[in-house]
C-alpha cells in the first residue's frame, strides 16, 4: 500500500474526487442523489412521515451535479387502513389481528344438516387452529 498523493496529469471531475474521498468516510452512504418519488397517499412527501415502497437505483451519470438517479415508489399493503386484516380465513374459522396486535379467534356460522358429525366438526377446528396458529404463536408463550 503506497502513501501519499495520486499524481496524474488528466483533469478529473470534482464529483468523482468527492465520491472517491467519501467512500473512505462512509462507504454506504449516498449524497447528492437526484431522487423522483412515486406516491400513493399523498401528492407530495410530508415532513417526518414514514412511507413503505421500494427504493431502485437507476442509472449512474458522469456529471458533477449527480452521481447517482433513484426512484422511491410507494406500495401499499392490501390490509391499508382495513381494520383487523384477516391472517388465516378456514373453513371453521378465522384469526384476526387487532389494532394493538392481539389475536382474535372467530367461528364461522356453524351449518347444521342430516350429514353432520360433532366429532369432524370439532377435528376440524382443532386442525384449523393448529394450523393458523402454529406460525403466529411460538410455543412457550
Amino acid at each position: 500500500m503506497k502513501a501519499g498523493s495520486r499524481k496524474s496529469n488528466e483533469p478529473r471531475l470534482v464529483g468523482s474526487i468527492v465520491s472517491e474521498m467519501l467512500q473512505v468516510w462512509n462507504n454506504n452512504t449516498h449524497l447528492a442523489v437526484d431522487l423522483k418519488t412515486q406516491l400513493r397517499s399523498d401528492h407530495y412527501a410530508k415532513p417526518g412521515k414514514s412511507y413503505t415502497g421500494v427504493l431502485r437505483r437507476e442509472t449512474e451519470y458522469e456529471e458533477f451535479r449527480c452521481d447517482d438517479r433513484f426512484v422511491f415508489t410507494e406500495t401499499v399493503s392490501p390490509t391499508a387502513g382495513k381494520r383487523n386484516p384477516h391472517l388465516f380465513d378456514g373453513r371453521f374459522i378465522t384469526v384476526t389481528r387487532r389494532d394493538d396486535g392481539s389475536l382474535r379467534l372467530n367461528f364461522k356460522e356453524l351449518k347444521v344438516g342430516a350429514d353432520f358429525s360433532l366429532e369432524r366438526y370439532a377435528l376440524g377446528v382443532y386442525n384449523e387452529l393448529c394450523l393458523a396458529l402454529g406460525g403466529l404463536i411460538e410455543e412457550g408463550e
